[in-house]
């Protein structure tokens, strides 16, 4: 094998590795394309059903308890699917919501003897 044969075949192999590394890149860019598009789905139609009040209280609540807050919006959602909202969710019925889905905290009372 010749000098020339070794550099032919490791700019076939380099040219192998950049088109693969294009082809990743290109489904990584397709992929986050997907999700911010299902994404903005998911906030217009939280939007349609939310009044103004009930999606600053779930931002709010987001800082603190990000998990809660997409288990909250995701049962939204599915409701919505279902056509089993009606009507936009206002403040006081997203506080009644929330009241129901968050856990009760135990209370720890210790008692010496």
């Amino acid at each position: 094998m010749t000098g020339d044969d070794e550099l032919e075949m490791l700019r076939k192999k380099r040219l192998a590795e950049l088109q693969m590394q294009m082809e990743n890149e290109q489904q990584l860019n397709e992929e986050r394309a997907r999700n911010a598009e299902a994404k903005a789905q998911r906030q217009a139609v939280l939007r349609a059903i939310l009044t103004p009040e009930a999606r600053e209280r779930l931002a709010a609540l987001r800082m603190a308890k990000p998990e809660l807050v997409a288990d909250v919006e995701q049962q939204l959602l599915m409701l919505a699917s279902q056509g089993r909202i009606n009507r936009k969710i206002d403040d006081n019925m997203m506080k009644d919501l929330l009241y129901r889905i968050v856990p009760k905290k135990r209370e720890i009372t210790i008692e010496r003897k």
